[in-house]
């Protein structure tokens, strides 16, 4: 997920720049975390973190003090839901390479479908929240199961407990997985399977060439 953002978007991008900064917030909290008890380490690190405009030390530049910005209803139980959805992926594949599959999530209209719906807003995707979480080449996400599925594919039912609100809100909820062979190529570049031949990159990492070769 981290290695796909970092190296393979544009620089500018700003699923790039939205990791790098989540990075930095981590860093600085954990930073100041064990400041107490580790203070010459910590004062080391923060005088090498290369973004910082603030010379005074870690001592002096107060205590942790995340932003709220950082707490959205909903984002918390949207990653967690999605995640309990990648272990009934990769359980159901277990040993082989994820990037191989394309994973099909089917939920019922609802809360946990609305939670999805936030981290990918296309039915189908090789580049979103969803997808990066799912570790999948591809993700479709849909509300019922394909017309063409097989009478014995393999479908995996898992369900979410949706609290939110301090338990105002509660919704148990239904999902269903399916993961099957990519019929798609493996980019040379990006490493997914999403390319059109194993010789040309996908259409990302093309956009993404491009608009490098634009900048220069």
């Amino acid at each position: 997920l981290l290695s796909c953002r970092l190296y393979c978007e544009e620089a500018k991008d700003p699923k790039r720049r939205s990791c790098q900064t989540v990075l930095a917030e981590a860093l600085d909290i954990i930073i100041r975390s064990f400041a107490p008890i580790l203070p010459h380490l910590a004062e080391e690190v923060f005088q090498y973190i290369p973004y910082k405009k603030d010379s005074e030390g870690v001592f002096r530049t107060g205590w942790i003090n995340a932003s709220s910005a950082w707490k959205k209803p909903g984002i918390e139980e949207a990653i967690e839901g999605a995640c309990a959805m990648r272990d009934s992926f990769l359980g159901s594949i277990s040993g082989k390479n994820a990037l191989e599959y394309e994973v099909i999530i089917v939920i019922e209209p609802g809360l946990l479908f609305e939670l999805m719906e936030a981290l990918q807003a296309e039915e189908t995707s090789s580049v979103s929240q969803l997808n990066e979480i799912m570790m999948a080449s591809q993700t479709t996400l849909l509300s019922e199961l394909p017309k063409e599925t097989p009478s014995d594919a393999n479908i995996i039912k898992g369900t979410f407990l949706i609290n939110l609100e301090g338990g105002d809100i509660c919704e148990q909820s239904s999902y269903k997985v399916i993961a099957r062979p990519i019929a798609k190529a493996k980019c040379p570049r990006c490493r997914r399977y999403t390319a059109e031949s194993s010789s040309t990159p996908c259409p990302r990492c093309l956009q993404v060439l491009a608009a490098g070769k634009g900048s220069t």
